[in-house]
Order: structure tokens, then sequence, then C-alpha cells
């Protein structure tokens, strides 16, 4: 479309800017992508603290608190 408009400013600019700004989405949506998949690819740790687990159990069986 930019090749047939060029000789008409009022088409052409802002066709340039839409261009613009849609490289500038992509680019960002990109970073998102590769953040998200490099969470996603991390490694897990998940502790089990027994003795944690063993004071609620001997306060109380619910472990409300209460």
């Amino acid at each position: 479309m930019i090749d047939l408009c060029r000789d008409n400013p009022d088409v052409l600019d802002p066709l340039r800017y839409l261009r613009e700004r849609e490289v500038v989405h992509f680019q960002r949506f990109g970073e998102a992508l590769r953040m998200v998949q490099d969470k996603l690819a991390e490694k897990k740790f998940y502790m089990n603290d027994m003795n944690y687990m063993k004071n609620i159990s001997d306060n109380n069986n619910c472990g409300c608190g209460k």
C-alpha cells in the first residue's frame, strides 16, 4: 500500500506510523513470550518443612490456629 501511495502524503504518513507501531508491538510480544517461556523452563523447588507441619498438628488437629 505504501508503494501505491507514494504521491499522497496524507495517506503515506499514517501508513508509515501504523507500520512502525506494528513492528514495536511484534517486538514487545516477542519479548513477553520469551519471558514466559524462560519462567516456565525454570526448575521449581518445593520444600516441606516437617517441623512446621509437626507444630501445627501438635497445637491442634485442624491447623487453623484456634
